[in-house]
């Protein structure tokens, strides 16, 4: 079958097309998938570069991303059935309950092969069925950045209607929340350095627009935007680079979920989180039941995930690069 492998070569260039690989076969308690669609995340351009902190499988197939349809099932499988609409977990053992270490031992993409194949085989724990009414390129964006963004603002952030989300960018992660933050009844206030992207996001419902390269110092702007009280919740996805003026973002008592390092690293001063209350919590995805419960208030809202760019199988590389240029909005799909 055709797969893409990350060889030695660093970044997008060590992306090799193979077709050496044989097609999987299903074992106990296994499916096997026709992928129709894959998405990118930030994090695959880390494994691309070999600056995954989690470890890499040897010469593994990439993206923790994907959607298809079972072809077929192994014995004991319950869960599914041929035909079915599916997509793999990030995390191959993190079925329910907290965060552990056993439960984030596997990630697809990363210490295990990812979807960037013709055919995947997963654990039946590792699948989840996908909401009916979205294409397999609207369901392939979901498994990192939709659950990472559900688990930010409706999970840990335990958002309620009336409060005021900040979110930093409009790439995957911060458009996902954008939308479950307006489904849950939130006023939204975007910083962006793009005009053009800023338009997308109001007509995707934000209500409150900030350029960040015309106005450096944002934190300011949301205060006054918030009467001086703060933003309720932050869905901090630059890092070191953006967290200090984050934490003067938020409100007394606020909640900041710490997503991604997009601004690079950087010192910042407890002291305030101290003496302002504000919560401080990293976000690693989540869990299938997290998935699952975002997939039902997907279905519920018929909502439908931004999809900015679609590349074919073959252009893989191309959908990497553009990715890496930052020009994106949303999510970039590769169709298998």
């Amino acid at each position: 079958m055709k797969a893409y492998e990350i060889k030695e070569a660093i970044g997008p260039a060590g992306l090799e097309l193979t077709t050496v690989r044989p097609e999987p076969e299903v074992g106990h308690g296994e499916v096997k998938i026709r992928v129709h669609a894959t998405s990118l995340n930030f994090r695959d351009l880390l494994v691309a570069a070999d600056r995954y902190p989690a470890g890499l499988k040897s010469s593994v197939i990439p993206l923790s991303d994907g959607a298809g349809e079972v072809v077929a099932v192994g014995p004991d499988v319950s869960r599914f059935q041929i035909g079915d609409r599916v997509a793999g977990t990030f995390f191959q053992n993190w079925s329910s309950g907290a965060i552990s270490r056993e439960a984030t031992a596997k990630a697809l993409g990363g210490s295990v092969d990812g979807m960037l194949a013709e055919y995947v085989v997963l654990p039946e724990r590792g699948i989840i069925h996908t909401p009916r009414h979205l294409t397999f390129e609207e369901a392939a964006t979901l498994p990192c950045a939709g659950v990472t963004a559900w688990s930010a603002v409706a999970e840990s952030g335990r958002i309620r209607a009336g409060e005021t989300v900040l979110l930093l960018g409009t790439g995957g992660v911060s458009l996902f929340a954008l939308q479950f933050a307006k489904m849950h009844g939130a006023h939204v206030i975007v910083a962006s350095s793009s005009d053009d992207k800023l338009k997308r996001a109001r007509e995707l419902g934000a209500d409150t627009l900030i350029n960040y390269r015309r106005t450096p110092d944002w934190d300011e702007e949301v205060l006054k935007a918030t009467g001086g009280h703060g933003v309720d919740i932050v869905v901090e996805v630059g890092g070191g680079g953006t967290l200090e003026r984050s934490i003067k973002a938020v409100r007394v008592g606020g909640f900041i979920a710490v997503i991604g390092v997009v601004a690079g690293g950087g010192q910042v001063d407890p002291r305030p989180i101290i003496s302002r209350g504000i919560r401080l919590q990293g976000i690693y995805v989540g869990s299938r039941d997290q998935f699952e419960a975002m997939n039902r208030a997907i279905s519920q809202a018929e909502l439908r995930p931004f999809v900015g760019r679609t590349f074919s199988f073959e252009e893989a590389r191309e959908g990497y690069d553009y990715l890496a240029s930052g020009a994106h909005m949303g999510k970039i799909v590769i169709n298998v």
